[in-house]
């Protein structure tokens, strides 16, 4: 999985007055768990930018200005209610060998029959929490549409893999293809063309003695 790298300082001071001060210089405070302590460092609020805005899962590597580097994942942050700058940002620190929970998103693959036909995709789960060590985390969980009818569902336990666990009920609907107005039932549409072919052949057949009847 890729990482964003964060450089920060480590904090002093965990006050409501210095926690300010760092907001007002445009600064992010944050607290990492998982060590021996919770670590408390800030950092430039335009670091996070390519960790917090985007749809992709990433892992951290926090870089303290006295040389300590630290591999972590974020675990919850804090937005202000009107301004929506990002107000605090706790991390998890991670090892090796202890397996981390995140929600990495879902990407679907191929066209669905289902939906030429004019059905209704319905894109149930786009991220999905998932268990795994850190060096199996995958960036992203694929999901292949391209058999997916109307009234099919792609649920969990079709997307079980051996590097990670899904935390969800094998049940939990990932992506549904609903029948419409304008929908075509596939099965119909297949008997359709069937018959269409059945017709031709019939016609053709039908055709060829009258023509040995003209001669």
């Amino acid at each position: 999985m890729k990482s964003i790298t964060i450089k920060g300082s480590q904090r002093e001071s965990v006050g409501k007055v210095s926690t300010k001060a760092l907001r007002n210089a445009g600064k992010v405070p944050c607290v990492m768990y998982g060590g021996d302590k919770p670590l408390h460092f800030s950092a430039d609020e335009l670091a996070f930018k390519n960790l917090v805005y985007t749809p992709n899962a990433h892992t951290a590597v926090i870089e303290l200005e006295d040389g300590q580097k630290f591999e972590a994942v974020l675990q919850d942050i804090q937005f202000h209610p009107v301004t929506d700058k990002i107000l605090h940002i706790d991390f998890y620190q991670l090892f090796k060998d202890k397996p981390v929970t995140m929600n990495i998103p879902v990407r679907l693959e191929g066209n669905s029959p289902g939906v030429r036909n004019g059905g209704r995709l319905l894109f149930r789960k786009r991220k999905l929490s998932v268990k795994a060590l850190p060096d199996l985390l995958p960036d992203f969980i694929t999901v292949d549409i391209s058999k997916l009818r109307i009234g099919g569902t792609i649920a969990v336990e079709t997307l079980l893999n051996d590097d990670y666990t899904i935390l969800h009920p094998n049940s939990t609907a990932v992506v549904q293809v609903k029948a419409s107005r304008t929908s075509v039932d596939d099965e119909e549409e297949e008997e359709t063309e069937e018959g269409a072919e059945g017709t031709a052949a019939a016609e053709g057949a039908d055709a060829a003695p009258a023509a040995e009847a003209t001669e």
